[in-house]
């Protein structure tokens, strides 16, 4: 895939809940969870971009409220940032969506949503707890949300 400079995801939170996505791997078939997100498209601006992200992948209409923080990928990501925003939810139910650059009638990327407690972390599950991305950029996100102290 293609490297790309700015990764625009959204922290969607509710009651204290944070919202992701588990995705496949098309080429390993691993699984793993992550905030819903991804590249602007030509003339988009960065509102537009997060909330048709959210459409294409959890069926959620939300409004952007501001940005928390950016951080760098992994080294082995295909972005060079991931800036990630404050959201809520204006309308709708999550349930997993579509990635229509790479989805096709034989696969589909987005398996599952579910909301993980911010005021819990032990209670999340072992995949998350174990990510090298995921699990510290949640933790930052806690920090930014005032959920822990550093």
């Amino acid at each position: 895939m293609q490297r790309r400079d700015i990764r625009y995801q959204a922290a969607v939170v509710r009651d204290h809940h944070i919202l992701l996505i588990c995705a496949k791997d098309r080429e390993t078939g691993a699984t793993f969870w992550l905030l819903p997100g991804g590249g602007r498209e030509a003339d988009e601006t960065v509102e537009a971009c997060i909330q048709r992200e959210l459409r294409e992948e959890t069926g959620l209409e939300v409004a952007v409220l501001g940005l928390l923080f950016t951080m760098p990928d992994i080294p082995e990501g295909i972005y060079d940032w991931l800036a990630t925003y404050h959201c809520q939810v204006v309308s709708g139910t999550a349930q997993p969506g579509i990635e229509p650059e790479v989805d096709d009638a034989e696969h589909t990327t987005i398996q599952d949503v579910a909301w993980f407690d911010l005021q819990e972390p032990s209670s999340w599950n072992a995949t998350i707890r174990q990510d090298r991305l995921t699990f510290p950029h949640l933790q930052q996100l806690r920090v930014a949300l005032g959920y822990t102290v550093v």
